[in-house]
């Protein structure tokens, strides 16, 4: 079975930086598309970054355009988003995903994603 295990969030100030990093168990991510995606209290779970298999095809929610970077490393089987310039807005689990194609995850096309995993806190506070 797939399990999505993300990891690297923390407490950060305004400003502030943090990298995440996302990992599976059970799958090789090289074949697949792979997302980011985040849930604030009380909201809806909503994209925020996806890339390509390849890595030549990356897309962002308008919201973190110009401050997360989404990268790949397929032989280390693990996946990246770099966040900068955090803002109190940003405060989000932070859950990772695979799909067939961007496409899938910048929808959020539920049959078409895997498991969700636990996800990683990301608070931006002073």
């Amino acid at each position: 079975q797939v399990h999505m295990i993300e990891s690297g969030g923390g407490l950060v100030q305004p400003g502030g930086s943090l990298r995440l990093s996302c990992t599976t168990s059970g799958r090789s991510i090289s074949p697949f598309a792979m997302g980011w995606f985040r849930q604030a209290p009380g909201k809806e779970r909503e994209f925020v970054a996806a890339i390509s298999r390849s890595t030549n095809i990356t897309t962002y929610a308008d919201s973190v355009k110009g401050r997360f970077t989404i990268s790949r490393d397929n032989a280390k089987n693990t996946m990246y988003l770099q966040i900068n310039s955090l803002k109190p807005e940003d405060t989000a689990v932070y859950y990772c995903n695979s799909g067939a194609a961007t496409y899938y995850l910048q929808t959020m096309d539920a049959g078409q994603l895997g498991p969700w995993g636990q996800g990683t806190q990301v608070t931006v506070s002073s």
